[in-house]
């Protein structure tokens, strides 16, 4: 049975109960969570699980097919199938996830509008992010002009939406799926991420609510990794 994911309704949810369904190894399988498993190109949260007085830390949490959760404990002792959970977020580090993965949409938007670039690669770290385009010309002056856009919208204070769409009726949206080389999910219904002016995409995991609450965003470097693979680093002050 697929894991509910709480972090696709409200992202800002920070702790919540839920039932433990299975434990295989040090893996614990609940019915709902909050953690975001590394996926879409965006880190794992981390955090604890509590019951009956112990601590459960969660050093990994893994998405599965058929939509299952594994959270990854470093020891599952005590906990059982049946058993009630409550599960926390370490919070610092989820939110600077929300923050630089909503930027990110930014700037496949605008590189997708200036260029037609679609992202072929990246990764969203706490720490930083790092995406690389489809794009034939090198030149750091393109990231760096991006860049500039990128924190001209982020200053609008524009909202983030979340809505669900059918599959067919989402992908009739232009860009909607910005990844060079891979297929659309297969889901008959998409989770839509949009700021409106800006960008629509099917994303299924967390952001902000604002776009002001992502921060000033920078360039770290820029990277020619080969004839269409085009690398930029960024982070958000703090």
């Amino acid at each position: 049975m697929a894991t509910e994911l709480l972090y696709q309704k409200d992202s800002y949810l920070r702790e919540f109960y839920a039932y433990v369904i299975e434990i295989s190894g040090n893996a614990v399988v609940l019915d709902k969570t909050a953690f975001h498993p590394t996926s879409g190109g965006v880190d794992k949260d981390l955090g604890f699980l509590y019951r009956d007085g112990n601590t459960y830390r969660i050093v990994d949490v893994v998405l599965e097919e058929g939509g299952v959760v594994k959270h990854v404990v470093e020891d599952p002792s005590g906990l059982h199938p049946g058993a009630l959970v409550r599960g926390v977020i370490d919070w610092e580090r989820r939110y600077r996830l929300m923050r630089l993965h909503t930027a990110t949409h930014i700037l496949s938007a605008v590189m997708y509008r200036r260029y037609g670039a679609l992202i072929s690669g990246g990764h969203v770290y706490p720490e930083h992010a790092r995406d690389d385009f489809d794009l034939e010309l090198f030149d750091r002056r393109i990231f760096e002009e991006a860049f500039a856009e990128v924190n001209e919208i982020v200053r609008r204070d524009l909202e983030v939406r979340i809505y669900w769409l059918p599959r067919e009726e989402a992908l009739k949206i232009p860009g909607v799926f910005k990844l060079a080389g891979k297929s659309p999910p297969k889901e008959p219904v998409l989770r839509i991420v949009e700021i409106p002016g800006v960008d629509v995409q099917a994303d299924g995991g967390p952001h902000v609510r604002r776009t002001s609450e992502i921060g000033r965003v920078v360039m770290l470097g820029a990277e020619n990794r080969g004839k269409r693979r085009k690398r930029v680093y960024y982070t958000v002050e703090p």
